[in-house]
C-alpha cells in the first residue's frame, strides 16, 4: 500500500467511527482526528512521505515495530504510547484499519464513562473474529 492510500484507508476508517471529528489546529498539512476532545490519529507528511501518527499500548507498539518495518516510533509524539505508520508493502487494509480502531478504543476507554460514545472493551472486537 502506498502512502496516499495508507492515509485515506486510515481517514475513511477514522471517519465511520463513531464520534470521531476532524480537525486542523496545527494548519492544513496536519490533519487530527479526534473523540471527544482528545486526539487518536493524525496524518501529515515527513519530509514527502505520508504518515499516519496513532495511539497503541506500549507491548503492542514495540512488537508492531519490530514484526513491520513501516511502523516506527511517533513522530512528534511520546514514542512510548504512540506510533507512525508508512506505506509499504508489509502494510495492507486490514492492518490499517485495526491499528485506526485500537487507536481510538485506546482513546475513549480513557474518557470518563458518560462520555465514552461506545464501549471501548467490545467495540470493533466482532469484526476480529472473522477470518
Amino acid at each position: 500500500m502506498n502512502g496516499s492510500t495508507l492515509q485515506k484507508t486510515a481517514a475513511d476508517c477514522a471517519d465511520e467511527l463513531p464520534g470521531a471529528q476532524l480537525e486542523h489546529p496545527f494548519g492544513p498539512d496536519w490533519e487530527v482526528y479526534k473523540v471527544r476532545g482528545k486526539v487518536f490519529m493524525l496524518m501529515t507528511e515527513v519530509p514527502g512521505r505520508p504518515v499516519v501518527i496513532l495511539k497503541a499500548d506500549p507491548g503492542e507498539a514495540h512488537a508492531l515495530r519490530e514484526q513491520y518495518s513501516h511502523i516506527t516510533p511517533g513522530y512528534h509524539m511520546n514514542k512510548k504510547h504512540w506510533i507512525t505508520l508508512e506505506g509499504g508493502e508489509d502494510v495492507d487494509k486490514k492492518l490499517v484499519e485495526e491499528l485506526v480502531t485500537d487507536s481510538y478504543r485506546l482513546v475513549v476507554a480513557h474518557l470518563p464513562k458518560a462520555e465514552q460514545p461506545v464501549d471501548p472493551h467490545t467495540y470493533g472486537t466482532a469484526t476480529r473474529a472473522a477470518p
